[in-house]
């Protein structure tokens, strides 16, 4: 138990970059989606969001463990199955509730492994 405290005192501004990297990405890829509908304006937020996502994402890599940062952005799943579920009013079913908590879990436990 001391070395995942120890794992998530060294990386979390690392973790901390990602998590926000993640928010960032996922963002711009739903404004990707909707700008098939939408027009070229969502489009360009899209890329500017994923921009903004994957430079945080690089400073991130500064602050911790590849082998700790790099599997947090699977929580880019996560985020986005919460936002097709809220924005896009896409169905969850038990299936997808297990795989984000297989995710969750996953990251957790790699988080703490450095």
């Amino acid at each position: 138990m001391n070395s995942i405290y120890v794992s998530l005192k060294k990386n979390k501004y690392g973790i901390l970059l990602m998590i926000i990297s993640s928010i960032f990405v996922c963002v711009g890829q739903l404004f990707w989606k909707l700008s098939t509908n939408d027009g070229v304006i969502f489009l360009l937020v899209g890329f500017f969001l994923y921009a903004i996502g994957a430079l945080m994402m690089i400073i991130a890599y500064k602050f911790g463990s590849l082998s700790v940062l790099q599997p947090v952005l699977s929580l880019n799943y996560v985020l986005s199955l919460i936002l097709a579920q809220i924005i896009l009013n896409e169905t969850i079913n038990l299936t997808k509730i297990i795989g984000v908590v297989i995710i969750i879990l996953g990251v957790v436990l790699i988080g703490g492994g450095d």
